[in-house]
Formats: structure tokens, sequence, C-alpha cells
């Protein structure tokens, strides 16, 4: 235990995933390296790290084929341990990637028995999550996709995609459950090419939807950056959107194959502006860490993991806060105009007519330093921690 002031309360809302610390190491060069953990075991060892939730995948706290009397008792086990540590349930999912039977999609498999058992199968852990309290539903269509252009229509799949989004909210709305989804977009990995790989095209498919209001997005560090693509812009935009539901927190080195490191072991100058963008945009739901503790690791080693992410967490948003709070700094955004960006461009009243023959001086427009270097390095030296 530490004895600073990085250590996770529940206001700081931290949540795991089951599988991130259950993962037990496989990978496609070699088998496990650690034994199945039990849900129940997960949600005691992560309350006595001080996180406040979890979210579970069905086959987490209960394997696919087991019987009617082994569910209850996995069941039972995993309310029970909730009960004991007081942390709740924040989100939920389906495993709609593991099984066999999925191995070229669910809701876009080309086997219309495979669509409908994936949609039956959604909906039995729906009921599942809103019994325990879930609020928020992850999707993440990792097995939907293709590697050649003739083994998928995409215009078809993304009807069926829509179709089965339609009828899961339309079996939330006729439950009466309080729970929203959220679209977890990846580009590639377990599939070639993944529908839906970014959250931009996700934004753009929620629109189609019969429920939009229903339907947010659930970005996740290593999945935006391995497209290259930028994070915190990424939960910015959804913000802007209204449609940031959920967030996935971990670690990543760029376009490579989906690291899931613990958060702030990647990309360190992206996690610092992740955290000052989530403070920005005012995004209130729970801070949850999606990744997998490395083969390398015994069962110490899996939970000193899922204590880094939270306490890096905690150190960046220090970090964060006193590169806001530096008087240098205010100095240095107010060089750099960055709050004119927030002056409507045209005046109340003004319409394109009024700027139709605006003629501003074009040589000082040009010769106009913005100063922001000064202000890139200040923020450098507070993640550095020199200042």
């Amino acid at each position: 235990m530490t004895t600073d002031g990085y250590v996770p309360a529940p206001a700081d809302r931290f949540s795991f995933g089951i599988w991130t610390v259950g993962w037990q190491g496989v990978d496609v060069f070699g088998p496990a390296v650690r034994p199945p953990m039990p849900a129940d075991r997960a949600v005691r060892k992560l309350a006595e790290l001080g996180a406040y939730g979890v979210n579970f995948h069905d086959n987490d706290v209960f394997d696919f084929d087991a019987s009617e009397s082994e569910r209850d008792q996995r069941i039972a086990a995993f309310r029970q341990a909730l009960a004991d540590t007081g942390l709740v349930v924040t989100t939920a999912t389906t495993n709609l990637f593991g099984h066999p039977m999925f191995k070229e999609g669910a809701f876009t498999a080309n086997d219309r028995d495979v669509r409908r058992f994936a949609l039956a199968k959604v909906m039995r852990n729906l009921d599942l999550a809103a019994g325990m309290g879930a609020r928020v539903y992850v999707c993440w269509g990792g097995r939907e996709g293709a590697e050649s252009g003739a083994s998928k229509d995409v215009r078809a799949a993304l009807d069926r995609y829509k179709e089965a989004m339609d009828v899961l909210c339309q079996y939330v709305l006729d439950q009466g459950y309080a729970i929203r989804f959220a679209i977890e977009p990846k580009p590639n990995e377990p599939r070639g090419d993944i529908l839906l790989p970014t959250l931009g095209h996700a934004l753009a498919f929620i629109t189609e939807l019969e429920h939009p209001e229903l339907v947010g997005v659930n970005p996740e560090v290593g999945h935006e950056e391995m497209s290259g693509l930028n994070y915190a812009h990424a939960i910015s935009q959804a913000l802007w959107h209204g449609k940031l539901f959920h967030i996935d927190l971990n670690g990543q080195h760029g376009p490579r194959y989906d690291q899931d490191l613990r958060f702030g072991a990647g990309n360190a100058r992206g996690a610092f502006w992740v955290v000052d963008a989530l403070a920005a945009g005012g995004y209130d739901g729970p801070v949850h860490f999606d990744y997998k503790p490395p083969r390398t690791e015994d069962d110490d080693g899996v939970w000193e993991s899922a204590r880094a992410c939270m306490r890096n967490y905690l150190i960046l948003r220090e970090k964060v806060r006193a590169f806001r709070a530096d008087p240098e700094v205010i100095k240095a955004l107010a060089d750099s105009r960055v709050s004119a960006l927030s002056e409507p461009t045209l005046a109340a009243g003004e319409t394109w007519r009024d700027v139709r023959a605006f003629t501003p001086d074009i040589g000082a427009l040009a010769g106009r330093g913005m100063a922001f270097e000064r202000l890139d390095q200040l923020a450098l030296e507070h993640l550095y921690g020199v200042r």
C-alpha cells in the first residue's frame, strides 16, 4: 500500500472488466500461464485495491456450456461477492467471439441461425445485467468482419447489424430496463477488417438506428491508436455528440496489434491528454480499465498491474490539474488564443452577408505566430515532473 495521495477512492469510479485480471495469458503462440479465475475472486481482490465497480461478459461468470445449476451457482457466488464488498456492476456485455460458432460473426454471420442465437444470448445476459443494476451494455463486434472481399456482403451485413441493435433496443424498452448500449469500435484483430472500425464509423451507424437515443459509443485507447488516431480527440467528439456512454482505458504503442497494456504504460503523452479531455468534457461515467496483465506475470503481478492502472490515472490527473492551474500555462493559453476559438465566427445577428466581403490584414495574419511550442513544452514539463 502506498502512503502518497495516489490511492483510489469510490468517488474515482474506477472499474475493471472481470476478463482483465482474469486473463490467463493465452496468445496465438502459447497456452495459458495462469489458472482460471472465478468472477467472485476477481471482485473481492479488486475491492481490496480500491476499485468501485466491475464489468462482465456472461461467460466471465459461467462457462458457455454450463448447466442451469452450474450457472446459478456461479451467479450466486458473483452476487455474494458484490454484496460483501460493495462493488457495483457498472456495465455488462456478451461474449459473441469466443465460441467456434461465432468464427465469422454473430450479428452479421452469414448463417441465420448463428445470428438468431446471438440475439438470444444477448437478451438472456441483458436480463442478468439489469438485475445486477448495470446501466450500460457494451457491444463489441470483434468477429463482425472479413478477411476476403467476396466472403461478406458489407451492405447486407450493416443491415443485419442495424436489425440486431434495433431488436435489442426494443427489448430493453419492452422489459423496462434502464440500460443504454455502447458500441465499441476496433479496426482489426481478431478479424482482418472489423465492421464499424472507428468511432466515426460507429457514430454514423447510430444515426440509422430506430432508437439512436439508446445507443452511444465505448471508445478504447488501443483500438483508436491502432488506427493511428488520437484517442483524446475521439472522446472529445463523442462528448460533443452526447454519445460517450462509456470508456475503455489501457495502453498502446501506436498502430500494431492490440497490446492492452496497463493504462499509462503505452503512449504516456496521449494518456495525459486523455485525462485532460475527460476532465474538460465533464464525463461522469465509470473510469473503466480494459487491459491484460502480461504473460510474464504470476498472480501477484496481476494485482500489481491492476493497482497500477488506477495509480497512473491518479498521477496523471494530478499533473493535468497542476498544468491547468499553472500561471505560466494560463498565460501561454492566452498567447496562443485558445479561448478565442470558443467565440462564434459570426456575431449575434450576422449572416454570410456580413462576412462575404471581410478583408483583414492578410500580411499581419500570415506573420502572426501562435506560440504553440511554448504551450506544448509546458505540458511536457508537467508530464515529465519538472514543474
